[in-house]
């Protein structure tokens, strides 16, 4: 699965892109959560939550692939499985039972640096789960630098009018409506308008202090619907969309993972600069 996906980005984006799509490639190659893995640019690890459906190799992969290609130290872990009837979905699970794992795992990685520091960067309820977990996981807003959230049905989705999941889950369509179908999917119900887990993060302040907070979205994106309930209207969160940095991007919600623009605005922001992309690509390596 991962190769395919890494075989038809690097295709996509041969013509525009080439430079930047080998460096991803060879990084790929290089050891998943390498706790040896030391950064003088960049020396705060990555932790990358992945979206509904998906997998730490699957949907966030490509991102995790650039980011270490610019010399982050990244790690991912999949989250929500209903491990023994389909290993291969995750993301289904409750919203909270999976933010108990995911916060054990962001305080396993920053208890390995010296500065005892993560970011986070997630796509769909991945990014969903970097705003809800340093809120309810004990411990993990202290170890927590910034967060970098990308399309987060933060206010709830009606999934664009419908629960149709073919949206969700890229590569892994079939596997995850099976899975669906046969288990049920608490983290929809989670996550749509008036869900529980939306509710509980919308009460009181999302924001933890401390914390730096980047929120970006598409003007395009069909399944984080109306899509300005992404965003964290909360002052000390910079709110935006890609558009606001390249107009002709038409990216929608799965891309938005796979997105160039995108992956130089996550890159820049952690890097403590907001400047936009210096080259605006026409849209995402894969997917609408």
């Amino acid at each position: 699965m991962q190769s395919s996906l890494l075989g038809a980005l690097l295709a996509a984006t041969a013509a525009c892109a080439s430079p930047i799509v080998e460096r991803a490639a060879a990084s790929a190659s290089t050891p998943h959560n390498d706790f040896t893995c030391t950064s003088t640019t960049h020396p705060n690890p990555v932790v990358l939550l992945h979206g509904l459906g998906a997998t730490y190799y699957e949907d966030i992969n490509a991102l995790e692939a650039y980011l270490k290609s610019q010399q982050y130290c990244t790690f991912s872990i999949t989250y929500g499985e209903f491990v023994e009837e389909y290993p291969y979905v995750g993301g289904l699970k409750p919203i909270n039972e999976s933010a108990s794992d995911i916060g054990a795992f962001v305080k396993q990685v920053a208890a390995a640096y010296p500065d005892n520091k993560v970011d986070l960067v997630g796509h769909s309820e991945g990014a969903f789960q970097s705003l809800y977990v340093p809120k309810f996981e004990a411990g993990v807003s202290d170890v927590v630098r910034q967060v970098f959230a990308i399309a987060p049905p933060t206010h709830g989705t009606t999934f664009a009018g419908t629960y149709t999941l073919s949206y969700l889950a890229g590569n892994l369509t079939n596997n995850l409506v099976q899975a669906v179908l046969e288990l049920g999917c608490p983290a929809c119900n989670d996550l749509v308008t008036n869900g529980e887990a939306v509710r509980d993060l919308n009460n009181g302040p999302i924001t933890q202090q401390g914390i730096s907070y980047t929120v970006l979205t598409s003007r395009y994106d069909e399944l984080v619907t109306p899509t300005d309930t992404a965003f964290v209207n909360e002052a000390a969160v910079r709110n935006m969309y890609i558009q606001d940095y390249c107009p002709l991007d038409l990216v929608g919600h799965i891309g938005e993972a796979y997105d160039l623009n995108v992956w130089t605005l996550v890159d820049n922001t952690l890097s403590g600069s907001t400047a936009g992309p210096e080259i605006c690509y026409p849209g995402p390596l894969v997917g609408k």
